[in-house]
């Protein structure tokens, strides 16, 4: 047990890292309040290709161009940092399974332009006031007891096919890539889901080194195979300007709603729907973060971890009004990147010797990421692979969804439901699955209750 002199500059054994409190909020800066961590730096500069992932879907959906796009990924990058700013131990992140759901909300019902962008506009609004009044409530940590069990693995699992069937249908990203995305999806579950390359981890150092930089290599693979195959064309670095100072100007007039306009009523009518699903989907991220955070709090004896969900439903709630009002984002912002969250937890708890505070980790990675995205050589070489990297991502992400649907389910109703609510919700969207599930909850729930009832009484 490492005693309170050889733990921290910043703080007494057992005590939280020091901060200046602000109501609910505890801000924290890095070098006052807690130490950089270089591992976690060098780290950021590779997996902001997960960042800079956003921008086919922003220039698809949205119509925008690549330089629009790579200023909102940046503008997206400095929100990040306000989860560590102000309290929150974690690595903030997209709300990856929804990214299928809201790009089909957007695409079958509104044309490309001015439309389409106010339709972003009102969802982001409508999903940051629902965070928001979780938040302030409290409620949002009843949401497990309000949400049937069935109809929550329902959505992961209509996140799940959605991902897939975006990826693999006529004119999908894989289409255009099939060699490099194919190897690389059997790099990326390989390295993530398989129990072969968890025992070599154990046994080679090495390899061990390569599995805690998760999809990375996954997507350096990819890259190579496709330049190979002439899929993805070779990089043109571009050394000047260093740095890409967002278009300002060209956000303002094309995205903000205070030059474009607010949507109509019907349009945030249409767009609830969507919005709760997409809560219900990144509400899972707080009971990951909860779990992960006291897990690594009852190792690490000298430091006091405070995770408070209601504190990171409020910072998410900031984070995507202000992107509604500045320059919407069909990722959405969500509360947790799982994979570095994990990632940083775990090196944490390897002792204060390896990472001072679990916020030096989480503050560190983001104010990095937020660096390497404007840095135009990091960017510029990765451009050609963007729509690799994504379509890797959101089919990693399907079988991420899908497994947890089915591990959700304990029941063989629970799993008809899951499956029959999961593939409507692809085909025909977030308002008929939510539908759906529902009536069918209803149905063949509400139906066993008698019987359970007297079940119990017996």
């Amino acid at each position: 047990m490492a005693n309170e002199q050889s733990v921290s500059r910043y703080r007494k054994y057992g005590e939280e890292q020091p901060c200046w409190k602000l109501g609910i909020f505890k801000v924290r800066l890095p070098f006052l309040h807690y130490a950089w961590s270089v591992p976690e730096m060098v780290q950021a500069i590779f997996m902001c290709a997960t960042c800079l992932g956003a921008i086919p879907v922003l220039t698809e959906v949205l119509g925008v161009t690549y330089d629009v796009a790579l200023s909102m990924v940046i503008i997206n990058g400095f929100f990040y940092t306000i989860h560590v700013l102000l309290g929150d131990p974690v690595v903030p992140g997209w709300i990856t399974p929804a990214i299928p759901i809201i790009t089909a909300f957007l695409t079958n019902g509104y044309a490309i332009g001015p439309e389409r962008i106010k339709a972003l506009i009102a969802l982001q609004l409508i999903l940051g006031v629902i965070f928001l009044l979780f938040g302030i409530t409290g409620l949002g940590a009843k949401m497990v007891e309000v949400v049937p069990n069935s109809v929550k693995a329902g959505v992961l699992m209509g996140g799940g096919i959605s991902a897939v069937i975006g990826e693999f249908k006529a004119e999908g990203r894989f289409d255009a890539y099939p060699i490099a995305i194919g190897i690389g999806v059997a790099v990326a579950y390989f390295c993530l889901f398989s129990p072969l390359w968890v025992r070599l981890r154990k046994k080679h150092k090495v390899i061990d080194i390569i599995g805690k930089f998760g999809m990375l290599p996954s997507i350096i693979i990819a890259l190579i195979i496709g330049v190979i195959t002439a899929e993805i064309a070779v990089p043109e670095v571009q050394l000047w300007p260093l740095i890409k100072i967002p278009e300002f100007g060209n956000i303002w007039n094309q995205l903000s709603p205070f030059s474009i306009g607010f949507p109509g009523g019907a349009t945030f009518l249409a767009a609830i729907p969507t919005a709760i699903v997409t809560y219900i989907i990144a509400f899972g991220d707080f009971v990951t973060s909860a779990a992960l955070i006291n897990e690594a709090d009852e190792i690490r004896q000298d430091e006091k971890i405070d995770f408070n969900a209601n504190r990171s439903n409020i910072i998410s709630g900031i984070r995507n009004t202000a992107m509604a009002l500045v320059c919407p984002y069909t990722q959405m912002c969500g509360p947790l990147w799982a994979a570095v969250t994990a990632a940083v937890s775990q090196r944490y708890k390897e002792g204060p010797e390896a990472m001072e505070s679990i916020y030096s980790g989480c503050g560190t990675f983001r104010i990095s990421t937020f660096i390497a995205v404007a840095l135009m050589p990091i960017s510029s070489l990765l451009q050609p692979v963007l729509p690799v990297a994504l379509s890797l991502t959101l089919i990693v992400q399907g079988y991420i969804c899908t497994h947890l649907a089915m591990n959700m389910c304990k029941t063989d109703i629970e799993r008809g439901i899951c499956g029959v609510m999961g593939a409507v919700l692809a085909i025909k969207g977030a308002t008929w699955g939510l539908a759906v599930g529902i009536i069918l909850y209803v149905i063949l729930m509400e139906s066993r209750r008698p019987s359970a009832a007297v079940s119990e009484k017996r």
